[in-house]
């Protein structure tokens, strides 16, 4: 199949393109950075260069594909007092009105869109938000056009960011922690799920979830403890204010914070995984034993 690709050589699309390639599909990978173009004709894809406001350059690049992957860039920089909430949402809601208009006009009749868990909520989910918005949106294409939206769990690599907080502490801690089940996922098995999406012939509109393993961050701590020498390693739960200075005092603007806070405190509570819970999958392959390698590496260093 002819596949195109958005999200660059990201955390997924990567993955998700080496195996699309092994499998015999001819991919296009979307990309706003030129200077990637090697390293994407590299894997033995094709790379088209533009940015997600060009609607044409996006009618282009989606124009003859039988399939289209398709996501939002990560929410920026953090520190940028100029990149509120409000920003990173009008934002994304600029990018997917594109993917609409484009995906109308090249006639693309099979997308795939990376969503999020948590958006079912329409309140509480922080940023997530902006994929809830994305799946209303992209709802209201032609009932032909077939979409299914991708549902991953938190990212093992988001527990890069603990690091500081054990070395300075001795702990990780958040709004979360203890013994809060939490639901962890792999790029490579999110990957995995995509591809299985893109292959796939369906009907309609589908939600998938994906998830690697659920633990309670007490069980998720002694791995990543074992991994750093720190067998006894807790995962604590601070009252949200603490949490909110904590995320300020690293040069996060107060507007994601709050969103951020917000989003933890659902976990915690756990009304982030209500949905999830009545649509549970069977868990992927990459369990947290696996990441914690990654993870002592990146803290040895």
């Amino acid at each position: 199949m002819k596949i195109t690709v958005t999200g660059s050589l990201g955390y997924i699309s990567t993955p998700l393109v080496e195996k699309l390639v092994k499998k015999g599909h001819s991919v296009t990978l979307i990309s706003s950075n030129a200077d990637k173009q090697t390293d994407i004709e590299a894997l033995g894809a094709m790379a088209a260069i533009g940015v997600m406001e060009d609607v044409d350059f996006l009618t282009d690049a989606f124009t003859g594909a039988d399939t289209l992957y398709c996501m939002l860039a990560p929410y920026g920089n953090f520190a940028d007092p100029a990149n509120t909430a409000d920003a990173v949402i009008k934002r994304a809601d600029a990018v997917v009105n594109n993917y609409g208009q484009a995906i109308r006009q090249s006639g693309v009749k099979r997308v795939v869109y990376l969503s999020s868990m948590g958006a079912a909520m329409d309140s509480g989910s922080g940023l997530i938000i902006i994929h809830r918005n994305a799946e209303k949106t992209l709802s209201k294409l032609p009932a032909d056009v077939r979409i299914s939206f991708i549902r991953p769990a938190g990212f093992y690599k988001n527990m890069f960011a603990c690091i500081g907080s054990i070395k300075r502490q001795g702990v990780i801690a958040a709004s979360y922690g203890a013994d809060d089940r939490v639901a962890w996922v792999s790029n490579l098995d999110i990957a995995d799920a995509i591809v299985d999406e893109l292959e796939t012939r369906q009907v309609g509109r589908k939600v998938r979830y994906v998830v690697s393993e659920v633990l309670t961050c007490t069980e998720a701590a002694h791995i990543l403890g074992d991994a750093i020498g720190k067998p006894d390693l807790k995962w604590v739960t601070i009252p949200d204010e603490q949490e909110l200075e904590h995320y300020q005092a690293f040069g996060i603007n107060e507007s994601l914070t709050s969103e951020f806070v917000a989003m933890n405190t659902s976990i915690h509570t756990g009304r982030f995984y209500e949905d999830y819970n009545r649509h549970r999958p069977a868990p992927g392959k990459v369990k947290l034993n696996e990441f914690a390698n990654e993870f002592g590496a990146a803290y040895g260093g």
